[in-house]
């Protein structure tokens, strides 16, 4: 997946006829569940520092691109998926929608999230959503300027296509020096964080720990759905 939007964001900045685009997830459950567990649960530290690089590259590809990005969040966003619609330039989203950072809790240790969640809502909130792996509720999204607005669930998506519309119509040299100049103030910040990323997932990984904690999340999980 990580691929196939990468992919896909580099076909729509060479197409001419796209002036906006509007990312969401599938159905109606949730924008994004973050990370696969089944897949970093087997992770060694080498592996962990090539897992960082999937992640480096799509994140960059998104700051890159010149044209601006709207999430339309139908459901749950959490983790690396709550990065992903952080990273987007607006958020439109509707009251069950929730979103936080419960890595912690499956024992991912968080390094880009805390920089993207520190670029948005401060260093207070992310430390909070950071330790405790709590999901907040839409209402509190809205507060603290996760979200930009709320509308019906079944209005999110025309909400986001209106939006993007929107945004689109701007002038569009301006939109992607706008763009440009954003990414330029927050880069020195990714960079830290890809680079301390890599370090702190080799050393979580050497322990064994992430892989012991995804295997008793995901049993939790099973005995729970059984």
């Amino acid at each position: 997946m990580r691929e196939a939007l990468v992919e896909a964001f580099t076909e729509m900045e060479c197409n001419e006829a796209v002036g906006a685009i509007v990312l969401t997830g599938a159905g109606d459950r949730a924008f994004g569940a973050g990370q696969d567990l089944n897949e970093t649960k087997t992770f060694d530290p080498d592996r962990a520092e090539v897992w960082m690089g999937e992640w480096e590259r799509l994140y960059d590809r998104i700051r890159s691109m010149p044209k601006p990005i709207v999430a339309a969040l139908n459901g749950i966003a959490a983790g690396s998926a709550f990065q992903v619609a952080l990273l987007c330039d607006l958020r439109i989203g509707h009251p069950g929608v929730k979103m936080g950072q419960p890595e912690i809790n499956s024992g991912i240790a968080s390094v880009t999230g805390p920089w993207i969640m520190r670029e948005i809502i401060g260093l207070g909130h992310t430390i909070d959503l950071t330790l405790t792996g709590r999901m907040m509720e839409a209402d509190e999204c809205v507060r603290i300027g996760v979200l930009n607005r709320i509308v019906e669930q079944s209005e999110v998506m025309n909400a986001a296509i209106k939006l993007a519309e929107e945004l689109a119509g701007k002038p569009p040299v301006a939109m992607r020096l706008n763009r440009e100049r954003f990414r330029e103030v927050t880069e020195p910040g990714f960079r830290d964080a890809i680079s301390s990323g890599i370090k702190y997932q080799r050393k979580a990984y050497a322990t064994g720990e992430p892989g012991r904690m995804m295997d008793a999340f995901l049993a939790a999980r099973a005995n729970k759905k059984t």
